[in-house]
């Protein structure tokens, strides 16, 4: 199987397995969903996070080269985790740091934490990939390759990788339009939107009973998208006048 093939499977699986992760966690850990809801993660409409595919696809070339390195034994070991930690990091800070300069949008925000760089990564969640980097080294590693030659002897797969990528593509344009108004409006009001706390603003506008089927398809909410974004500048309006942990306990409420 060409090496494309096999980075394409690696990125399907990753954007799936990556934003069941980002669900459980926003709903049952994130400190920045304290009344627990399902928060769809990410900026795609459906259950997919490319950050996570990406991210699979350089752990495992990474692994793969392990035995390349000069070196052997546990300082092996050491240099790949290193390595995965930073390459995860690296692909996460690029990824903000591209939709912060060019979109106004912070698809996450960890400015409260220790050590973070433009509130885009910090060593809490460096050590975070660090961890699923190893949990990947030893749980997953070993087998993918198994997993790859199934793919080969069963190219039947292979057209539900081309149907997610059909749907994908389909969704990243949709996607990038609601973007490209936020960030028309941004860039008016001199703002960067913060996308959790703007999905979240219009969550509160979704019935109750109707919240869980429709929490994925956030943007279909009755509010028209403009009047959200207004809403949502004059609540950022507020942190002239306190500082931002007040605000954001504000802006929960």
């Amino acid at each position: 199987m060409g090496i494309i093939l096999k980075l394409a499977f690696l990125f399907f699986i990753g954007c799936i397995l990556g934003w069941c992760l980002e669900l459980f966690f926003r709903r049952f850990i994130s400190k920045n969903n304290p009344e627990r809801r399902w928060i769809n993660p990410g900026f795609l409409i459906g259950p997919y996070l490319p950050l996570y595919g990406t991210g699979l696809a350089a752990l495992y070339i990474m692994a793969s080269l392990e035995d390349t390195l000069p070196i052997h034994g546990i300082a092996q070991k050491i240099v790949v985790f290193v390595g995965m930690a930073v390459a995860m990091t690296l692909i996460e800070y690029i990824t903000g740091e591209i939709f912060i300069r060019h979109l106004k949008v912070k698809l996450w925000d960890y400015s409260e934490e220790w050590g973070n760089i433009k509130g885009i990564i910090c060593p809490k969640f460096s050590l975070a990939w660090a961890l699923l980097g190893g949990a990947y080294y030893f749980l997953v590693h070993p087998y993918i390759l198994e997993a790859l030659s199934w793919l080969s002897d069963n190219l039947a797969f292979s057209f539900v990788i081309g149907f997610f990528y059909g749907v994908f593509v389909i969704d990243v344009c949709y996607s990038f339009n609601v973007v490209d108004k936020v960030k028309k409006y941004a860039k008016e009001n001199d703002i960067v939107v913060r996308y959790d706390e703007f999905k979240s603003e219009l969550a509160q506008n979704i019935k109750l009973e109707t919240q869980k089927s429709k929490f994925i398809f956030i943007f279909g909410t009755v509010q028209p998208l403009t009047e959200a974004l207004k809403s949502y500048k004059d609540k950022l309006e507020q942190l002239q006048n306190m500082n931002i942990s007040d605000y954001r306990k504000k802006l929960k409420k």
